[in-house]
């Protein structure tokens, strides 16, 4: 067996990262505005940088048992060989040299051997949680088990909705409440403990769904947050203990047309009226719409467009449930006589569905609102909130790319598992494609991908619970969506043809993964307007 040496690894993991700050100079160099006119070295800085630091994370892990070691350094290696082929050829781009990896090219050479690699195919190693957490992962992998995988296959195959016992009972074991705090209801306690227990509850979901599972109880997570940030006390005591329970389920609405990631932008009207605002407008990709019962919607308050983001105010927004497959409703005509009265003459919201490739359950929309009235008790943080909108919906989505990477660590497992499982029964050549050696290789640097990004995502999740780690939240989102797509692909092609049909799970893990590094940030604008510019910026 071949002797791990983590001194060695942290060596060549300062290596890359010196090749990653000689590029970040280089793109300093090119002008204030090098992040947009030299894009392809900004975007894979952006990569190379969370790769480096995703590696880093691993030197911890490593030291702490055999196997654990061995997964480090076949990750470390596939990092600094990933960087290898970003910076080859561009050198001068980057102002390199074209031998600045020659110092770790042993140490690449010895841990991505083929047959190194392939001893990893059967060796997931420990994730080292505390007894709790442990706990926590393994109630909400017999929850996914019992309830949501025996259903997955059919919602995806048929569209379905999320089934309701699956939202009650995870209403009922307190998932909802995760994220909001003990004073209303929820089980956040202040501490690294809700980071953590979030995103160990949320990969083991999205082991089960990416699309019935993981991404449901990030939800009510969004709203709370925003609440918390900016509410009333009055609103946080109506709405947070609600949502804590699940009694009432939230969706987001802040997506337009022609605005994704330029929030800054949007066009959808909140008009004062008696009582309250009409909101007028599109709005679109807004998951979970129809089941939702209430919209958290950012609106325009001030129609004067040059004041960009502080003319922006976000709302709770009351709707009836609807079915999956679109809905359309209508306020009674009220003439504002009273909160909640409707608009003169009634309101109308209608959900068109956005059928997708994957990621089906929660179902997306386009929303179109004509004068649907929201009562001026509904704007969070009241008159004082005119204005704030953007803020508190930056806040709702803080731990978003977080949550991102815990639910693409979670379908990267259950791809894992599936092409792992159908390797030891399929037989070809007489032999079990699970012992040749390419087989063994794809699986063992599936392993060290998956537990390098869950430990990263750990250890993000530390760093935000004192308040920190927003470049690292940004970093394990570009790089663990990334792989997922990698993983789920290579799981996919071990099953062969069989992997092409939709009877097999691992079809359904394949296009889910692929959504992941659009949503929550595209992966481009997300490594350019937000890692390179900070990476230039630091």
């Amino acid at each position: 067996m071949v002797a791990v040496d983590l001194q060695e690894a942290a060596a060549v993991i300062e290596a890359a990262h010196g090749v990653v700050r000689q590029g970040i100079a280089q793109l300093k160099s090119a002008g204030r505005d090098a992040v947009d006119t030299q894009q392809v070295l900004a975007y894979d800085l952006a990569h190379a940088a969370s790769a480096v630091e995703t590696a880093r994370g691993m030197l911890d892990y490593g030291a702490k048992g055999e196997v654990e070691g061995r997964l480090a350094v076949a990750f470390v290696a596939d990092a600094v060989a990933d960087l290898a082929g970003r910076a080859w050829g561009r050198e001068g781009l980057w102002g390199i040299t074209p031998d600045a990896l020659g110092s770790t090219r042993d140490f690449v050479a010895r841990y991505r051997d083929p047959a190194f690699v392939a001893d990893l195919a059967d060796e997931q190693g420990p994730r080292h949680l505390d007894p709790d957490f442990e706990m926590v992962q393994d109630a909400f992998r017999r929850f996914a088990e019992d309830r949501i995988v025996p259903r997955a296959e059919e919602i995806h195959r048929h569209n379905l909705d999320i089934p309701e016992d699956v939202i009650s009972g995870l209403g009922e074991m307190g998932a909802f409440g995760l994220s909001i705090s003990e004073a209303y209801g929820g089980f956040a306690s202040g501490s690294q403990s809700d980071y953590l227990g979030m995103v160990i509850a949320t990969e083991e979901l999205s082991r089960g769904s990416l699309g019935a599972g993981g991404s449901l109880i990030t939800r009510p997570e969004i709203l709370a947050r925003a609440l918390e940030t900016g509410g009333t006390e009055d609103q946080k005591t109506t709405w947070l203990p609600r949502l804590a329970t699940g009694e009432i389920m939230a969706a987001v609405a802040v997506t337009e047309p022609d605005y994704g990631s330029d929030v800054a932008n949007i066009k959808v009207m909140a008009t004062p009226t008696e009582g309250g605002y009409l909101i007028n407008g599109v709005k679109t990709w807004c998951t979970f719409a129809a089941r939702g019962d209430v919209l958290m919607l950012l609106a325009r308050t001030d129609p004067d467009r040059s004041k960009s983001h502080r003319g922006l105010s976000l709302f709770v927004v009351p709707k009836p449930r609807g079915d999956g497959h679109g809905f359309r409703f209508a306020q009674e005509a009220g003439a504002g006589a009273g909160p909640g009265d409707g608009a003169p003459g009634g309101g109308v919201i209608e959900g068109r569905p956005i059928d997708t490739l994957g990621y089906r359950g929660m179902h997306s929309y386009e929303l179109a609102f004509d004068n649907w009235f929201v009562s001026a008790d509904n704007l969070i943080g009241g008159e004082a909130g005119l204005g704030r909108g953007f803020y508190y919906q930056m806040a709702g989505f803080e731990n978003g790319r977080l949550q991102t990477a815990a639910r693409a660590v979670g379908v990267m497992q259950a791809a894992y598992e599936a092409a792992h499982e159908y390797a030891r029964n399929r037989v070809v050549f007489g032999q079990a494609i699970g012992d040749f050696q390419l087989t063994r290789a794809k699986l063992g640097r599936m392993v060290a991908t998956i537990q390098a990004a869950r430990q990263f995502m750990y250890e993000v999740g530390r760093l935000m619970a004192k308040g920190e780690g927003q470049m690292e939240a940004s970093m394990v989102k570009a790089y663990v969506c990334r792989a997922a797509e990698w993983v789920t692909r290579e799981a996919l092609q071990i099953h062969g043809g069989m992997g092409y049909a939709e009877e097999y799970t691992v079809s359904r893990l394949f296009v889910d993964a692929r959504v992941l590094s659009i949503f929550e940030g595209a992966d481009e604008t997300l490594c350019l307007k937000v890692i390179a510019r900070r990476l230039v910026e630091s």
